[in-house]
């Protein structure tokens, strides 16, 4: 009965007027293709999930229980709780090896990762991004299964994916649900973002998705209607009659033009958690119109309100002025995305 539900859910959401949908969300829909099958697309997943294991597994080793206390806003039982993501990251890389195997098809093996964090507080900072971004890989590629069990198990790990991205938000002071909607993005986009994290891989399991080229934002601390400085190699906008930057948020996308190395973070369509930008050749977020990126905003209040130990240091988080943390992505970028996470 869930597996006919939820096929007939997926049937809906292919049709605008099923679900009325805003034109903005239609667009980035359109970008679904027959080119990714199940197993590529399972094996899409897997990559992502052996470098979540690989990440939880050496920041554990490196980072003691009271590195951790230290570092988050919840205090003593953080270690406890990244093990336990740990735990399901590793129990994700079991169960998508072996729906592989089960369909005659060949797991991608775990890749050796270079993850720039220096401290427990890093690591959390950087868990925050790969949360979100693994969070916006799930939704990004239901469109392309067409077997109903083998969404199911996407869906299933999607809100586990979920859950560990809220609590890790929750450690770093932020809001654990800071809007109503979480963001999609299309496997390009997503191997855009963590290629940079890939030092080696065994043959045949490196990602084979190509990469778009990086657009770095540069600007720090910038609010709503603010300009954003953006720096793109000129031989990728080369040509173009009119460049935009587009925000993905949520359901919603946002749009303005990009001109002389900037743009403006618009005011509307633009809700609060990771956000993501690209440099787009239309007003659509799709892989056939970007130009390079993504690129990531955190757009956020820092929660105020967290309590935790009964110790004076583990009482409440410090309230961050409220604003957007600007992060960079693309290939090259992992270290200065890391130093932006958390202020």
């Amino acid at each position: 009965m869930r597996v006919t539900v939820f096929s007939v859910l997926i049937s809906l959401a292919t049709s605008a007027l099923a679900l009325n949908l805003p034109e903005h969300l239609i667009k980035r829909q359109a970008d679904a293709t027959q080119t990714l099958d199940d197993p590529a697309i399972l094996n899409f997943a897997l990559t992502l999930e052996h470098l979540e294991n690989a990440f939880y597994s050496q920041g554990l080793k490196n980072y003691s229980s009271s590195d951790f206390a230290s570092a988050s806003g919840l205090g003593k039982n953080t270690y406890a709780n990244v093990q336990e993501i740990g735990s399901d990251e590793s129990n994700h890389v079991e169960l998508l090896t072996g729906a592989l195997s089960a369909a005659g098809a060949t797991p991608v093996q775990a890749c050796t990762y270079k993850f720039p964090s220096t401290d427990a507080k890093s690591f959390l900072g950087l868990a925050q991004v790969l949360e979100g971004v693994g969070v916006s890989a799930y939704i990004g590629a239901a469109q392309y299964i067409a077997n109903p069990a083998y969404l199911e198990v996407a869906a299933s790990i999607l809100t586990v994916e979920a859950r560990h991205n809220a609590f890790i938000r929750l450690a770093n002071g932020y809001s654990p649900f800071p809007s109503p909607y979480d963001t999609g993005l299309s496997p390009r986009a997503i191997v855009s973002l963590a290629g940079s994290f890939f030092a080696s891989c065994p043959n045949g399991s490196a990602p084979t998705i190509q990469p778009f080229p990086a657009a770095t934002l540069t600007s720090t601390n910038a609010t709503l209607g603010s300009t954003l400085a953006i720096q793109v190699n000129s031989t990728v906008i080369a040509g173009q009659s009119t460049i935009y930057c587009a925000f993905a948020s949520g359901v919603q996308s946002a749009y303005s033009t990009f001109t002389n190395g900037s743009c403006t973070l618009p005011s509307q369509n633009v809700t609060g958690g990771q956000v993501y930008g690209l440099l787009t050749n239309a007003m659509n977020i799709s892989d056939a119109s970007t130009l390079a990126g993504p690129f990531i905003l955190n757009v956020d209040t820092a929660n105020n309100t967290i309590t935790g130990s009964s110790a004076a240091k583990d009482s409440s988080i410090e309230a961050k002025s409220s604003g957007i943390k600007t992060m960079v992505g693309g290939a090259a970028s992992a270290v200065a995305l890391l130093a932006a996470v958390l202020v």
